[in-house]
């Protein structure tokens, strides 16, 4: 494997998605937002109508994604992560942002009721963070800031030094 694969993971709204498709671009590695892959490919086993959202199919989207995750160069984006194989990723960030600021992005975005609060829990009681460590080493999860455009900046500098360094290690 030439390149590494990345998981970017964290609450919706925290910004997986515009740091994913600008670290892509950077880097030259392929984005694969889960959330439209699953649409794209209908990977669903049905539909929650408490959060007015389809159900993922988690394992026809592991096996969907097996072959390009063996290739290598791929970043994914989702906000669950415990069911992709650990041998997946050689790292793992998990985007962190402040509830104020996490509580007007999905607003915006029309959440509101049971979604909207328990989206803001599991950001405060850190979920998906625990979740990440729970699935992969620990030494491979960090927790990422992103509730502006300089932690927006910062985030993609760093893991472009991080790919760069794992390219001439690797390589």
């Amino acid at each position: 494997m030439r390149r590494p694969n990345l998981l970017i993971t964290g609450t919706p709204g925290v910004g997986k998605t515009t740091l994913g498709k600008e670290l892509a671009s950077r880097a030259g590695l392929s984005y694969v937002n889960v959330g439209d892959l699953a649409k794209e490919g209908e990977l669903y086993e049905g539909f929650d109508e408490e959060y007015d959202c389809p159900i993922l199919d988690e394992d026809r989207v592991v096996d969907e994604l097996e072959a390009r995750m063996g290739e290598g160069g791929v970043i994914v984006d989702y906000h669950g992560c415990d069911f992709f194989p650990e041998r997946w990723f050689h790292i793992v960030f998990v985007l962190r942002t402040d509830n104020s600021c996490l509580y007007d992005r999905l607003h915006s975005r029309g959440y509101t009721g049971k979604k909207l609060q328990d989206n803001i829990q599991c950001e405060i009681f850190q979920t998906l963070y625990e979740e990440a460590v729970l699935s992969y080493k620990k030494e491979i999860v960090h927790q990422l800031p992103s509730n502006t455009p300089e932690d927006l900046e910062r985030n993609l500098d760093q893991i472009m030094q991080w790919i760069e360094q794992w390219m001439k290690d690797n390589n």
